[in-house]
């Protein structure tokens, strides 16, 4: 386990854990949503991103935590262990708003509200994300290591039985 993706709904808890897991095992974590947002809420351009997402890529070692679903197969062919955190809507959502307020690592800001769009990406991604995302798992099923969880209960188990080294 040395190039590792985390992927799934906004709100699900993907930092909380890549943070979790960078911190037991010592690779280094990416977050896309780094790479995409300045500090003053612009993006990066297209071209950017996908230059430092390539400059990761080519690391001996990372965690790649965040959707950007242009982006997922790419990582998926390059990645070795693939986590998905596929939980319900409700703890996703709950997840999205918990986060309002408070500095994170990353998010180039705070989140001073649930932004309206936000919301609606989250109810959308389990009618038009998943099947995707299932689809790119079934895919690279043989090649990878893929981890589904199904509740945050799960991730914490699998950081503290599995993950420590």
């Amino acid at each position: 386990m040395d190039k590792i993706i985390i992927i799934g709904s906004p709100g699900s808890g993907k930092s909380t854990f890549a943070r979790k897991l960078r911190d037991v095992t010592g690779i280094p974590l990416y977050y896309l949503d780094m790479l995409w947002h300045k500090p003053d809420r612009t993006n990066y351009t297209r071209e950017e991103f996908d230059t430092s997402l390539k400059e990761i890529i080519k690391k001996d070692r990372w965690i790649i935590d965040g959707n950007y679903q242009r982006t997922m197969e790419l990582r998926m062919k390059e990645c070795d262990t693939v986590f998905l955190m596929d939980f319900p809507l409700e703890v996703c959502l709950a997840g999205a708003a918990a986060r309002v307020g408070h500095k994170r690592e990353e998010l180039p800001w705070v989140e001073t509200e649930f932004d309206e769009e936000f919301r609606k990406d989250i109810i959308a991604f389990p009618k038009e994300k998943l099947p995707q995302i299932y689809g790119l798992l079934d895919k690279y099923k043989e090649s990878k290591e893929i981890v589904i969880f199904k509740a945050r209960e799960e991730a914490d188990s699998y950081i503290y039985e599995r993950a420590i080294p």
